[in-house]
């Protein structure tokens, strides 16, 4: 019997979508299906052959100049490694993955979506509807999911559907470091009290206002209590500045960039995203697998993976933020902050993990059509 192939497209292999590629060949783990993963960018990488996780993966690596436009070169590119193989179907990640494999191809697509936004232009509303017969479409979280279905309004909405992105949780566990070495490791005193915050120092991401949560809260906040926040970006040394001005730069630590972070995130107590319309929060899943408790703002993916609302605070509200901290860490016991632990952890096996992301991939009218439709052929 021919091997049959699912055709995994990627944009790129920086970032977090080396993981998300990883996600996606996980699968189909144990399928009759072999995976091979394609990057349109990226030079050719042994980790990142190795991280894909496929049976199979090839680097185009295209220049960003050489897939602006009509990417002819890249359709071509693609269409030869369609002709050798006996492909199912092609999962595309992102909006340049997706035309490119629609043109290449005549082959069922599933375009997975990251962001918010990627039909806010009419040529790609244009786009989605020629190919809607063959297309459907994937968001990593509901509010993705909405911001299309608004956007596709002619579309079914069984074409437009949500799987959330998730961990290998096992794996992830077992790279966790013990707290008290965590902490050596970032230089935190062992008896601090730690909120933490990991990720890009960016206005989307917008820790201005968890510091000023922090300077609200602190006077009624133990006192071993500590900020820090892990990350690079633009508004370092703003950010930096505002914690000067605040007098608080011997209690919020900023750690820089911090190479495999979620490892040690056992150091924390808490762990707070103030994100600007997170499509996801991929970065609260890690916390959860660490056993750490975590809040976000009520908004974009967040609050699909917090899973409890009195965890959840509005955008750029730092007085409501500043009581969660202080309701949290003084009016909670141990043994109910443990429970929110808990809680994270479970949500995490039974929401966000690869099993469970696999039996709702194949259920998914939009799989199962596809398929049947190629073993018609």
């Amino acid at each position: 019997m021919a091997e049959r192939w699912i055709l995994q497209f990627c944009h790129c292999h920086y970032g977090p979508f080396l993981d998300v590629a990883r996600q996606y060949s996980a699968l189909f783990k144990d399928s009759q299906y072999k995976v091979l993963t394609v990057y349109l960018t990226g030079e050719e990488s042994a980790a990142a052959r190795a991280g894909s996780s496929s049976d199979e993966v090839i680097f185009l690596d295209f220049k960003s100049r050489d897939v602006r436009g009509l990417k002819i070169g890249a359709i071509r590119a693609l269409k030869k490694i369609i002709a050798g193989r006996d492909i199912a179907l092609i999962i595309a990640h992102r909006f340049k993955p997706i035309y490119i494999a629609c043109l290449a191809s005549t082959l069922p697509v599933i375009g997975v979506h990251h962001a918010f936004g990627d039909y806010d232009r009419a040529p790609r509303r244009w786009f989605a509807e020629i190919f809607r017969k063959r297309l459907a479409l994937l968001a990593v979280s509901d509010a993705v999911r909405d911001d299309i279905r608004k956007r596709l309004p002619r579309w079914a909405p069984d074409r437009i559907e949500t799987l959330h992105n998730r961990l290998d949780v096992e794996a992830v566990r077992r790279e966790i470091v013990a707290r008290e070495q965590a902490r050596q490791i970032l230089n935190i005193p062992q008896e601090a009290l730690v909120i933490a915050n990991v990720g890009r120092l960016h206005p989307d991401k917008d820790q201005a206002t968890l510091i000023a949560a922090f300077a609200r809260a602190l006077p009624c906040l133990p006192p071993t209590t500590l900020l820090v926040i892990a990350g690079s970006g633009p508004l370092a040394a703003e950010l930096r500045k505002l914690a000067e001005q605040l007098e608080l730069d011997d209690r919020i630590h900023f750690l820089g960039q911090i190479p495999q972070a979620r490892r040690l995130f056992s150091a924390f107590d808490l762990f707070v995203l103030t994100s600007d319309h997170e499509p996801f929060g991929m970065v609260l899943l890690e916390a959860m697998a660490a056993d750490v408790p975590v809040m976000a703002t009520d908004c974009g993916g967040a609050p699909e993976v917090v899973g409890r609302q009195n965890l959840l605070f509005d955008l750029g509200n730092s007085g409501q933020l500043a009581g969660l901290l202080v309701s949290f860490f003084v009016d909670t016991d141990d043994s109910d902050r443990q429970e929110v632990s808990s809680f994270g952890a479970l949500r995490l096996d039974q929401a966000f993990s690869d099993i469970v992301a696999r039996r709702r991939f194949f259920s998914l009218p939009m799989m199962q059509a596809a398929l049947s439709a190629q073993s018609r052929c």
